[in-house]
């Protein structure tokens, strides 16, 4: 009996032994399994265009059901729309953007459509085929099998796929707002942002090989206003399709403003008079001939800055020139001297009126656009002349950048900014306020400490100071930025993305970033109701509906604007129609009154 007893409980702990290795067992691939997931909806969501978005869901997913990756992604555009491929590996790469039906796979081709036409993942022992339903489009992913994937695989595909759909509904997206925000809608050339950000690629001070030449239509509002927009849209495509068959050699030709092109041509064959010769031939628009006028400015590439809105700016001066003169063309040439010695002394005076505290740190009220309560303010530095007006910051800013002052004034304006934070509270004013932070300040070693001690200091909630940094500064230093962001906002400072919607650099940033708003440049608020512009806050609306991120408009001037914007899901306001900057005393009367 004994003996029985001894051997039933030795079975009884073999089986229970072998019961709990299967569970680690089950455990351990399951955690490996989801860190795969993980590692996989990272990687794939930081795509912003398809083919590249296509070919990492498919390596993706492969790995996850332990299979090579071979395979493509494929769907319309739009509902009803020609089936595509979006992407894949070979040999589906040499058919990317092509219908479907153009691959040389009748397999393929069959289990895909069947995978849309039963509205359902598709499996066989040699193939699967997973149905992706994003918001905005339908696809499907094909993927060879060496070997049928077990149950477990097939779940943890499914989770997958929640994360790919969401990829996809943000490539839409993004690509959306990157083509309105960088293409010209009329003529589709590449707007004046799109210039500016691509024209800094040719700063090579030791050449001398182009000249950007910038071509203004004189008088082209007659046009407008004589004839009618139509027409107007009409002679633009015309001077759009001359200038495209006169300057086969041209680079980058753009639409910078509303009656204004720019493109570089090779300094060595541009000919003034011929270049203008072929541009005052007749138009034909629709029923018009029209004899057309032009101002031309012309920098040459030595002239070049590394800024492009400088580089824009230079010709600019050459176009001007050209007006006021009643030249046709104007060549652009600077004084250097004269303007070393008008900038070292600006710089002079703005150290010295730092060091003596003339700067001042005035505020503009930001309100919620559901309750019309001002919840915060952004902090904004002035620099008074002394004789009743003001420089621009257009102007001293980078200039405080260049001379080594901007970290100083920088943290100057924070401190100047949690002590009136502090006065608000004791007011019993629940309200935050927002300052705006430059490259040269990440770039301190210390600066997320900086703040956070500065705050202490203070006593201030850390949740009632926001951080404000432009696209710009993101991507001069992204992991200094991330870095340093992400321990403040641990700390709990709030963050938001400035003037978003001018710098489409990258837009993966955003899911790097820890932060709480984007802020709708008032570029693209301007112009509401009548231009395009509502187009891009729109888009900007919604994704940072997507992304679980509150939105504030700047530079709202008109209720109408303010009703639009509310109607399109905008959180907050910013803009003159209901406060205009304002100095300290002047802040706690209007929050009084």
């Amino acid at each position: 009996m004994k003996t029985e007893l001894t051997r039933g409980k030795l079975v009884t702990s073999l089986l229970t032994a072998i019961r709990s290795y299967q569970q680690i067992c089950e455990l351990e691939q399951q955690s490996v399994a989801l860190t795969n997931i993980l590692e996989a909806s990272h990687a794939i969501l930081g795509h912003t265009d398809m083919p590249s978005f296509g070919l990492s869901v498919v390596n993706q997913l492969a790995k996850i059901l332990g299979s090579e990756p071979h395979g493509l992604v494929a769907g319309a555009i739009e509902k009803d729309a020609k089936v595509l491929v979006f992407g894949g590996t070979q040999p589906y790469l040499a058919h990317i953007g092509q219908g479907l039906e153009q691959i040389d796979n009748g397999r393929v081709i069959m289990q895909v459509q069947n995978c849309f036409d039963m509205d359902a993942h598709q499996q066989t022992d040699h193939d699967v085929t997973f149905l992706l339903q994003g918001k905005n489009r339908r696809a499907a992913i094909y993927l060879e099998l060496a070997e049928p994937p077990n149950a477990a695989q097939m779940q943890f595909a499914e989770i997958f796929l929640t994360n790919v759909s969401v990829g996809l509904d943000n490539i839409k997206l993004i690509n959306e707002l990157r083509d309105v925000a960088y293409k010209d809608a009329l003529t589709r050339l590449p707007n004046r942002a799109n210039f500016v950000d691509q024209i800094a690629q040719y700063y090579k001070p030791e050449q001398d090989q182009l000249v950007f030449v910038l071509i203004d239509i004189a008088q082209f509002s007659d046009i407008n206003n004589g004839l009618g927009q139509e027409v107007g849209n009409l002679l633009l495509l015309a001077v759009k399709e001359r200038l495209q068959q006169e300057c086969p050699q041209g680079e980058l030709l753009s639409r910078i403003g509303a009656d204004v092109f720019g493109v570089l041509l090779p300094k060595q064959s541009f000919d003034e008079t011929l270049f203008l010769d072929a541009l005052t031939v007749p138009y034909q628009v629709g029923e018009h001939v029209l004899t057309m006028h032009f101002h031309i400015g012309v920098c040459c590439q030595v002239d070049f800055s590394p800024q492009g809105l400088e580089t824009l700016k230079l010709a600019y001066i050459a176009l001007n020139q050209a007006k006021q003169g009643r030249q046709t063309l104007n060549w652009y040439s600077s004084d250097l001297e004269e303007k070393m010695a008008w900038r070292l002394g600006l710089i002079r005076q703005l150290r010295q009126d730092f060091e003596q505290r003339k700067l001042e740190v005035w505020y503009q009220p930001q309100l919620c656009l559901q309750t019309m309560t001002v919840i915060g303010c952004e902090a904004l530095l002035r620099w008074p002349t002394g004789k009743g007006d003001y420089i621009s910051p257009a102007v001293f800013v980078p200039l405080a950048e260049d001379a080594g002052l901007i970290v100083e004034i920088g943290q100057w304006v924070l401190e100047q900014a949690c002590m009136m934070q502090k006065q608000l509270s004791s007011l019993g004013h629940d309200i935050s306020v927002a300052v705006n932070v430059s490259v040269p300040q990440f770039k301190v070693s210390n600066y997320a400490q900086q703040v956070k001690q500065t705050i202490l200091d203070h006593d201030v909630e850390p949740q009632k100071i926001e951080l404000e940094v432009t696209e710009s500064v993101v991507m001069d230093e992204i992991n200094t930025v991330v870095h340093t962001l992400s321990e403040l906002k641990s700390f709990g400072v709030e963050v938001a993305i400035d003037d978003f919607g001018t710098g489409f650099s990258s837009l993966s940033y955003l899911q790097k970033l820890p932060l709480a708003r984007l802020k709708i440049d008032r570029a693209f608020v301007k112009g509401i109701p009548h231009e395009d512009s509502g187009a891009i806050a729109e888009l900007v609306i919604s994704l940072g509906r997507h992304l679980g991120l509150k939105t504030i408009a700047e530079g709202v001037e008109t209720q109408e604007q303010a009703d639009i914007l509310r109607a399109l899901g905008c959180n907050e306001v910013q803009g003159f129609f209901f406060a205009r900057p304002m100095a300290e005393a002047d802040l706690l009367a209007y929050l009084k009154s």
